[in-house]
């Protein structure tokens, strides 16, 4: 059976017949992986294609029929958009689950992810039979939505009004889900299986089920990881370091950097690498409209290194979760680290190709990450950012001396210093001067802040910019939580953190208590000296903080509280600043430990 992903790929990228004959090779598409290639590796073939590509994906997207592209994209949307919202069903999940198991369902007392999964693979014994043709006819609000999972059939009809993103759910109607959510396996947990079982309504024939088993996996070159970092999700992997090992160097190791993965990681050659650059709008005013570069044109431009830390938007999550539940990876306070990039300037580029700064026009990014209907990662900043000449955005091709590491954007990503990681676009293969934003989910969908009273059922995510410069935020590296800390025969106990504020703006203090606030102390800065405005790299702080000995054996909380040069300074509790997606999590970061 041909499976959906090769489907997908022939229909929404280029066909493997029109790249036969473009390049003249033997090889077809024949899973995910070709495709990854094939992105990275279009060298000087690319720019004499692109009428002959155009061309075909226009012809083709004329001649397909409205089904195969409802399968192409079905996956896609079903996976990142459809059981997200969990809101107000843990009750109705709960009986759900006693009545599963009277069905003979896997036991799920156990509560363990694996035992959830099992589920789309158990036939319903209480439950009709049906062909995968009464699946394709039910792809409209008249006729009933259905999808498929495993074995499972499932009639999400009723769902679809609930959610904000309800016309994109339409288009995964009437197929299968289980080639996409090979990709994106952050959704086998059991909160959103539980919820997609609550839709089932029968089975599917056997013979009809559709797998994965012919699907070459995507994830079967996935570079390896220092065994130190500590995952949030292994399928994309997204890790961090131990919070202590932050404090430890204001330069953080390549192996220790945080890891923020949205897909598959690609595979590139850097012998035939090219970047595109492209100028999409007069309004630019470029003499040149089209660029590309290899790795070695890039190399031979100025070279120009800029210190910068990342974050990632959802950085310290898991202390706004302890308020109410949100959705995203369960991220500590180790999503974010500090490296000197070095590269060309992205300004010095579009200079050359004579483009003029225009604070109304944008520049795009995008990856060499691709969905499985081989949409790449995406994302934009104001093009003003780009051609500032304090802004220091570079094509970086070096983090701390080294080459990229795979994870890290091998060979090339972009460094948007002062900007939230997501906009950090790595494996970067496309760079484009339009008048809007980027159209990715990232950019349209997802990092943005919304009100504490936001919930799924009135969220709008066009009400929102997306996020661009970071909020002013520290944490403490040491001590951890629950560690028992010596008191110093004079009376003090050392405290170190990390503290950072986004645009550019250096940090100015760092307050630091264990009383709750009676008293304060003010930690000394380890940070580079460049003007306000350019200091974007973070700091490093320490302070000695005496404290009444008679407390030994009992428990003390540290807090701290960064202030930058704008005198921003971070909120008290996460209470109000909760938002559904929680990101900008940025209250005081609070630390209880015991002295000894």
């Amino acid at each position: 059976m041909v499976s959906l992903v090769r489907a997908a790929l022939r229909l929404n990228y280029v066909s493997s017949t029109t790249l036969k004959n473009a390049f003249n090779c033997s090889t077809k598409f024949n899973h995910l992986d070709d495709v990854y290639k094939w992105r990275q590796k279009p060298n000087q073939q690319h720019r004499h294609l692109a009428t002959v590509i155009a061309s075909a994906r226009k012809s083709r997207s004329e001649k397909k029929s409205k089904t195969y592209l409802l399968i192409t994209v079905a996956g896609v949307t079903i996976g990142s958009m459809i059981f997200l919202n969990t809101s107000g069903v843990e009750g109705k999940a709960k009986e759900e689950i006693r009545t599963l198991s009277q069905l003979g369902m896997p036991n799920t007392t156990q509560d363990d992810d694996e035992t959830y999964r099992e589920w789309h693979a158990t036939e319903r014994t209480d439950l009709p039979t049906y062909e995968i043709d009464d699946v394709h006819k039910h792809n409209s609000l008249e006729n009933r939505v259905w999808v498929t999972y495993g074995i499972g059939v499932y009639d999400i009809t009723d769902f679809i009004p609930k959610h904000p993103g309800s016309d994109k759910i339409m288009l995964g109607a009437g197929n299968a889900i289980d080639p996409f959510w090979a990709i994106y396996q952050q959704h086998n947990t059991k909160e959103i299986l539980t919820l997609l079982e609550q839709f089932r309504i029968g089975n599917i024939r056997l013979e009809d089920n559709v797998g994965t088993d012919d699907m070459g996996s995507p994830w079967a070159y996935e570079p390896k990881r220092h065994p130190l970092l500590k995952p949030t999700s292994e399928r994309p992997f997204n890790a961090e370091p131990p919070i202590n090992l932050l404090a430890e160097s204001f330069y953080t190791p390549n192996d220790f950097f945080y890891v923020r993965n949205h897909l598959p990681v690609p595979v590139i050659d850097a012998e035939s690498y090219e970047l595109e650059i492209e100028i999409e709008t007069p309004k630019a005013h470029a003499g040149e409209t089209t660029k590309f570069l290899t790795l070695a044109d890039i190399k031979a431009l100025p070279k120009h290194s800029v210190t910068a830390a990342i974050m990632c938007g959802g950085n310290r999550r898991s202390e706004m979760t302890e308020v109410k539940a949100v959705k995203g990876l369960s991220w500590n306070a180790g999503a974010v680290g500090n490296a000197r990039w070095s590269g060309v300037l992205l300004r010095d580029v579009l200079i050359a190709m004579g483009v003029k700064s225009d604070e109304s026009l944008h520049v795009i990014f995008e990856g060499a990450d691709l969905d499985p209907t081989a949409s790449p990662y995406g994302a934009s900043i104001p093009l003003s950012k780009a051609m500032d000449e304090r802004g220091d955005v570079i094509l970086a091709y070096e983090m701390n001396g080294k080459p990229l590491s795979r994870d890290h954007g091998f060979p090339i990503r972009v460094i948007v210093p002062g900007t939230v990681g997501a906009r950090n676009v790595k494996w970067l293969t496309r760079v484009t001067v339009a008048n809007k934003e980027s159209s990715s989910h990232w950019q349209q969908n997802d990092y943005k802040g919304f009100s504490p009273s936001t919930d799924w059922d009135t969220v709008d995510f066009t009400k929102s910019p997306a996020i661009q410069a970071m909020p002013v935020t520290s944490a403490i590296c040491s001590p951890n939580v629950g560690e028992k800390v010596k008191i110093s025969p004079k009376g003090f106990i050392t405290v170190r953190g990390y503290a950072w504020s986004g645009g550019g703006r250096r940090i100015v203090r760092v307050d630091i208590t264990a009383n709750k606030g009676k008293s304060w102390y003010v930690a000394d800065l380890e940070q580079e000296d460049l003007p306000d405005g350019r200091h974007y790299g973070w700091s490093l702080w320490t302070v000695h903080i005496p404290v009444d000995k008679s407390l030994r054996g009992q428990e003390i909380e540290i807090w701290s509280k960064a202030v930058d040069s704008a005198y921003n300074v971070q909120p008290e509790s996460f209470h109000n600043i909760w938002n559904l997606r929680g990101v900008l999590s940025n209250a005081y970061h609070r630390v209880k430990v015991i002295l000894s």
